[in-house]
């Protein structure tokens, strides 16, 4: 086990996923992203532990992602969010995962891989394009590829899915327009019954509007940050409870490394590529066996990143590198070789800062933090 590794406490996967239930109405199914190797949690074991917790469907992205659950004897419905190139087509059929249709050449070649493959009556889901301009037929379109779909004879329609671009804000915008986009996909769905077909699964919930719209929630629901202990945006701890709805969710990844040298630097001294930092005064630098390689970016360090080490933080100094940064512990610090030093995660792992954090700090998103975590850093897994 390397000094740099992710902590995943399972434990905290599985509260998450139970406070999220209670947000749920009965009946309703849970499909649980995983995608992007469950959000650089580890997607097989977080699969396996959301699945005794409940879940009915998994998401991934790639069909790569869901070749390895099925590798991994994970048996239950797997739901493919993204586009995939036309020779992975046979691969998604013949594995199960279920795509997004939404076009002619789409529907053509699931059809063509179905009876290459020996499946009659493959499952799909149609994507529909209700305001976030991405994938998916138009409202108006979503009777006539229905219809193509099932005319086929491959292909069944086994669900109707549309996404949300603003379900995580709090403005009124941003609620008129997530009304907006629903309306629309409820027109869509009206359409495909006006075929005289039925629409399978209506989905179009992820985590934001799965916690604050509850009559949008529809036959299934797509959690994904929540899940991993993080609010959806806007949508987060203090908004919640103004809704009377409080929910408290636990970070499952912890990133920790060790101090693997401590160095006495005199004032007028620099650290790492570039000279970016010179040291002011005499001070101790601990230099961390973690760095940009294992997704500890480079714009982090500039933003104010800190580390922290028996209990206090300390400043990231000079340029983040591939495999190492550094840290300024100043004189007299109680710091050893060999400390536990931990970058951002659960408090009770000892972290002074989680993903969101570091996310505000630098502009972007929790999502993009945990899953900036490359393979490269050992996964953990704890209750």
């Amino acid at each position: 086990m390397r000094a740099t590794r992710a902590i995943i406490h399972l434990g905290n996967l599985a509260r998450n996923m139970q406070a999220i239930r209670g947000f749920i109405k009965k009946g309703v199914k849970i499909c649980a992203a995983v995608k992007a190797d469950a959000y650089g949690h580890g997607a097989v074991e977080c699969s396996r532990r959301l699945l005794a917790e409940g879940a009915d469907v998994l998401a991934v992205a790639t069909v790569g992602e869901g070749v390895e659950l099925r590798d991994a004897g994970i048996h239950c419905p797997i739901l493919l969010l993204s586009l995939c190139a036309p020779e992975e087509t046979e691969d998604a059929v013949r594995h199960d995962i279920t795509p997004l249709v939404f076009d002619k050449e789409y529907i053509e070649l699931f059809s063509m891989a179905a009876e290459k493959v020996g499946k009659r009556g493959y499952s799909v889901h149609i994507a529909v394009d209700s305001g976030m301009g991405r994938i998916g037929c138009l409202p108006e379109e979503a009777g006539k590829i229905a219809r193509m779909l099932v005319d086929s004879g491959k292909l069944t329609i086994g669900g109707t899915c549309t996404h949300f671009a603003l379900s995580d804000g709090t403005s009124q915008e941003a609620q008129e327009y997530t009304q907006l986009q629903y309306t629309n996909f409820l027109k869509a769905i009206d359409n495909i019954r006006n075929e005289g077909l039925e629409p399978g699964l209506r989905h179009c919930c992820a985590s934001a509007a799965s916690l604050s719209h509850a009559e949008m929630q529809l036959d299934m629901v797509r959690p994904g940050i929540i899940l991993y202990g993080y609010y959806a945006d806007e949508v987060d701890r203090e908004y919640l409870n103004k809704l009377g709805t409080p929910l408290d969710l636990s970070p499952v990844m912890t990133l920790e490394t060790e101090v693997s040298a401590i160095r006495r630097f005199s004032r007028g001294m620099s650290v790492g590529y570039g000279r970016t930092w010179i040291a002011e005064k005499d001070t101790d630098i601990a230099v961390l066996p973690v760095g940009y390689g294992d997704g500890l970016l480079r714009r982090w360090a500039s933003s104010g990143l800190e580390v922290a080490i028996g209990g206090k933080t300390y400043p990231i100094r000079g340029r983040v590198c591939m495999d190492q940064c550094m840290a300024d512990l100043g004189l007299g610090s109680p710091v050893h070789r060999w400390d536990k030093a931990v970058i951002f995660g659960c408090k009770a792992d000892g972290a002074a800062q989680d993903a969101d954090d570091i996310a505000r700090a630098t502009g972007t998103i929790s999502y993009e933090i945990t899953s900036c975590i490359t393979r490269r850093v050992p996964r953990e897994f704890v209750e």
